[in-house]
């Protein structure tokens, strides 16, 4: 069974192939298509994979079912001794959103040979090592400059003690 862990909205979300979620109101019409991107967690039934923070080449889709409203919610406020009662309803509105396919992120042998192939065409750049040396030449050049700088804003910055005055018998 796939499933995935999805967030939206600042809430996560178990999302599974064929069941229904359901989210804080989305401006979409009924039958829409959404994609979620902020997939934390997939699984395919053998192999999970987490994400940092999120699966990369993951997603998850579906269709937007309906935008019912939730259950009501009394909020009740009181102060003992003070004559002060406050009753106000609440209902969320939500949208309902049946969830279709799970995606899983791509292959990693193809990664891994993307990769193999970058860090050998790396290494045979030579001329970058010829300007790491040129620039450890510059580096000692700058460091001396740099410490006569401080030398001399130093020698600038003496501070001057006024003479105390004699106190006078």
């Amino acid at each position: 069974m796939k499933y995935a862990i999805v967030e939206h909205s600042g809430r996560q979300y178990l999302a599974q192939e064929g069941s229904l979620i359901e989210v804080d109101r989305m401006p979409l019409e009924v039958g829409k298509p959404i994609v979620f991107k902020d997939v934390l967690l997939v699984s395919d039934g053998k192999k999970v994979e987490v994400g940092a923070p999120f699966v990369k080449g993951a997603s998850v889709k579906g269709k937007v079912q309906g935008h019912p409203k939730g259950k009501k919610i009394t909020v009740f406020k009181y102060k003992p001794k003070q004559r002060y009662r406050r009753t106000q309803g609440h209902r969320q509105l939500l949208t309902h959103i049946a969830i279709e396919s799970v995606g899983l992120p791509a292959a990693p042998k193809a990664a891994a040979t993307k990769k193999a192939e970058t860090k050998s065409t790396s290494s045979t750049s030579k001329p970058a090592a010829k300007k790491k040396a040129g620039d450890k030449s510059k580096s000692t050049a700058s460091k001396a400059a740099a410490s006569s700088n401080k030398s001399a804003s130093t020698s600038t910055k003496k501070s001057v003690s006024k003479p105390k005055a004699e106190k006078k018998d």
